[in-house]
């Protein structure tokens, strides 16, 4: 099965960094599951959940934009173009803090806040877009 990022590349478009949605932001959809597992096969369902969820999750940042792409049968995406984003911001909570994963809010020029929870390394991410983006606007200043 191909990526949605990648099938979603425009011409002279390339992937800079990506992300992956993080194990430990499932773990209690994955706990319930254990403890339901003998309830009628409750628990198989919910271990089906964190699984297509873990597996349909995509997120990345091209030289022109950010692509976030939920779900396999319904399918919910995000798309910022890079000079439209206004800030990143980054929320953990305890557990997130402690495993290293959070939800990325990214606010664009005329866009709504896009959350996109349980990123894997949320901070590294940041880092990454920013950066890019200051390097980006520092060569068009040029």
């Amino acid at each position: 099965m191909a990526s949605y990022i990648q099938d979603s590349l425009t011409s002279n478009e390339r992937v800079i960094a990506q992300a992956r949605i993080s194990p430990w932001a499932l773990l209690p959809t994955i706990v319930l599951g254990f403890v339901l597992l003998f309830a009628y096969g409750l628990g198989l369902l919910l271990w089906l959940m964190a699984y297509l969820r873990y597996s349909t999750t995509e997120l990345a940042f091209t030289n022109k934009r950010v692509i976030a792409k939920f779900g396999f049968v319904r399918r919910a995406t995000v798309e910022l173009n890079l000079s439209r984003i206004e800030s990143v911001q980054v929320v953990q909570g305890m557990l997130g803090r402690i495993f290293n994963f959070g939800t990325l809010v990214i606010s664009g020029a005329g866009n709504p806040q896009a959350p996109i929870p349980g990123i894997s390394n949320p901070m590294a991410f940041r880092r990454s877009l920013m950066e890019y983006q200051d390097q980006h606007s520092e060569a068009c200043a040029l």
